[in-house]
């Protein structure tokens, strides 16, 4: 602050020029913001020249109490000091300051200290701050990328495309990551300094944030809120009455505000697509470069031998076991590992969805790519379980008399599939599978796998019993909306008739095999003849799987066969898909930022049933933060709504408008349209009059 009867008058921290020339202008032009390894210059304004023998001297203070401290030396030293040079000129001295490329990120206060020639203190000033990133511009820093298309993508784009579904059916959903919309940096820090290391120790969290490796490990274990002051709450079944159901989420935004907001409390719920689309935008607001990844048919190997092992025993009915899920999604990570052996730098998996502990947190990563690639799962972090992930066989096991288990069959090739991420170019998929894994069934995909296996801990067998039954679910391919049937067999394979409890479970899921809620529970007490099968017949009417699945359009069909006596319990899994209506937006005219703009959105109701509490839902980073449209009375079976919304953009460029409608009985139907941003350049230039 301007003080004219001191010598330092005031301090100008060139934030519009500094952050233009740090890239971080989208994140704050009146704040200063600079990138780590890359100069940047102040201007001290002074009620007179610098005194004779007089000279300045400049401190930084880090943590709210001051737990680090450095002095800028006054000339270039070695590359892991703060330096700086001035220039007096009319009053003014402008302060050239260079930071390393490995300087601690965060919010820094500047301290300039006018020093007599004696080392006495004559004046200083201390209101000045301002944050450091990291720079994946220099080539000297660790997450340093250098190709200019994947830095505009996987650090400037605040828009992206997540991949769902099937692997032989892919979908897409967009999501508005907002790395720079108004505070989310500040939060971005805020998530940091509420981790459990920060809060144990905040000297040695704070002296460790230079490194992006632990930085981006705090990231996945603060984004999930098991065990710690985390953002997100995951959830996997209904209900959601008491926050907001995971499809109903389209951007990072509002989750990271509300957060904040809220006092560091966590926001409910999430699920692994949530998660890694929060991650993505701290990591890249945090200045690494990231992109979000989705694995199609990923293995979750709880016992860590590499295999998902379905045994038919009790396990096998226990939430805690190997699993397949449809997809799952994790964020990748550009950076140097200059902990590791050479040829592990690149892109590293990290996966903030809470699956297993990670040296006592929930958290993943970083593991780098290469290693997942030709098998070393030696390497830090969580090497075996990303291999598994991308690489399981799915082993199916039988136990025989005496507990020995005898392998029914084994699938070489499901896990692992079309690994996908958004494109530079555009919206479009890129498939990295082969980032990940040599071609499937080629000689050195089993050469890496059997490499992997051999350091793989291996469970020895259990005792158990032999299993006498075995468990189908067959089902059609049903449109939403309509009425069909599941038939359950259950067949005794023993040499006993074996009375069972059978239960059917139909549950709304996610793409990822996440529990939404469930549909329908059916119980039945049968007989089944030895070498004879059981069929039932499991009726699914849409007034009835419509409330459990009308945010979704995935049914899981779970059944269970418990057997009186020894029999360890089976159970089998059917994953039936329904399809879901489209969503149409308009934008009516052209953008101009500051000036207000028109979108018209539509919707037909193609369900036979009358829809109510209609809702749309509309964000966009740059053109309007979280929005709700309320939809009143009644939308009829065939009836078209449609709403408008005026808005104003505030920043030019190619933005996206991502919307959401929900309402009683049908949910998540998701559109997105693109807005080309424009300045208003206002003709200036004289009228003329008369001829040529």
């Amino acid at each position: 602050m301007a003080n004219p009867s001191t010598f330092i008058v005031d301090v100008d921290l060139r934030s519009h020029e500094n952050n233009l020339a740090h890239r971080t202008r989208e994140i704050d032009r009146e704040r200063l913001i600079v990138r780590r390894g890359q100069p940047f210059s102040i201007t001290v304004q002074c009620s007179d020249s610098l005194p004779p023998k007089h000279q300045l001297e400049l401190i930084l203070h880090l943590g709210k109490r001051d737990e680090v401290v450095a002095k800028v030396q006054k000339q270039q030293g070695a590359g892991d000091s703060w330096w700086f040079n001035q220039q007096e000129a009319q009053g003014e001295i402008l302060l050239t300051l260079q930071s390393p490329a490995d300087a601690i990120i965060g919010q820094y206060r500047l301290v300039v200290l006018l020093m007599s020639p004696d080392g006495r203190i004559v004046e200083r000033a201390d209101e000045i701050s301002f944050h450091v990133l990291f720079n994946p511009w220099c080539k000297d820093d660790v997450v340093y990328l250098p190709d200019e298309r994947l830095l505009h993508e996987y650090i400037m784009n605040e828009d992206g495309v997540i991949f769902m579904d099937t692997w032989d059916y892919i979908k897409s959903i967009p999501w508005s990551y907002g790395q720079f919309e108004d505070f989310v940096m500040d939060i971005c820090f805020e998530v940091l300094d509420n981790s459990k290391e920060a809060l144990h120790n905040s000297k040695m969290d704070i002296e460790r944030r230079s490194d992006p490796i632990y930085v981006s490990r705090m990231v996945t274990a603060m984004v999930n809120a098991n065990g710690d002051r985390g953002v997100l709450i995951g959830r996997w079944k209904g209900p959601y009455l008491d926050g907001v159901a995971p499809n109903r989420w389209t951007g990072s935004v509002p989750i990271l505000r509300q957060w904040s907001k809220s006092g560091i409390r966590a926001v409910k719920y999430g699920q692994c697509w949530v998660f890694a689309g929060v991650a993505c935008t701290v990591l890249r607001c945090l200045g690494i470069p990231t992109r979000l990844i989705t694995n199609f048919c990923s293995a979750h190997d709880v016992d860590g031998n590499l295999s998902l092992d379905f045994v038919v025993d009790f396990e096998s009915i226990e939430e805690k076991t190997d699993s397949k899920w449809n997809y799952h999604c994790w964020v990748e990570s550009w950076m140097r590992r200059d902990d590791l052996p050479k040829g592990n730098d690149g892109w590293q998996v990290l996966d903030p969805t809470p699956q297993e502990l990670s040296d006592g947190e929930f958290c993943c990563g970083p593991c780098p790519v290469a290693a997942i690639k030709e098998g070393n799962l030696g390497v830090k972090y969580d090497a075996p379980f990303v291999f598994a992930e991308v690489n399981a066989d799915i082993v199916y096991w039988r136990v025989l008399p005496g507990g020995r288990r005898q392998q029914i069959s084994m699938d070489q090739r499901t896990v692992g599939r079309n690994i996908s991420t958004k494109s530079v170019y555009g919206d479009f998929r890129e498939d990295i599978t082969l980032l990940y894994k040599y071609p499937e069934g080629s000689v050195e995909e089993r050469e890496v796998y059997k490499k992997a296996k051999r350091r793989a801990t291996l469970q020895p067998n259990e005792i158990a019993e032999p299993a006498q039954l075995s468990l189908s679910v067959r089902h059609p391919n049903p449109v939403f909306g309509t009425d069909f049937d599941v038939i359950v067999e259950v067949k005794n394979e023993g040499r006993d008739d074996a009375k069972v409890h059978l239960t059917v479970h139909a549950m709304a899921v996610t793409y990822n095999s996440l529990h939404q809620g469930e549909c329908q529970r059916q119980m039945n007490n049968v007989t089944v003849s030895a070498q004879n099968a059981h069929k039932e017949v499991v009726r699914f009417r849409y007034d009835d799987y419509a409330k459990c699945v009308s945010d979704h359009h995935l049914i899981r069909v779970k059944a269970l066969a418990e057997a009186q006596g020894n029999s360890l319990p089976i159970m089998a899994v059917a994953d039936i898909p329904l399809s879901l209506p489209e969503l149409h937006i308009q934008v009516l005219g052209k953008a101009f930022v500051w000036e207000q703009l028109t979108a018209s959105i539509s919707f037909t109701n193609p369900l036979p049933v009358p829809l109510t509490a209609g809702v749309f839902t509309l964000e966009g980073a740059g053109l309007l933060s979280d929005t709700r449209i309320y939809v009143d009375g009644v939308i009829s079976p065939g009836q078209k709504v449609s709403v408008k919304i005026t808005f104003t953009p505030m920043r030019t460029g190619v933005r996206k408008l991502l919307v959401d409608f929900d309402s009683d009985r049908l949910k998540d139907v998701k559109g997105v349209v693109s807005v080309v941003v424009r300045k208003k350049y206002r003709n200036t230039l004289p009228v003329l009059s008369g001829r040529c």
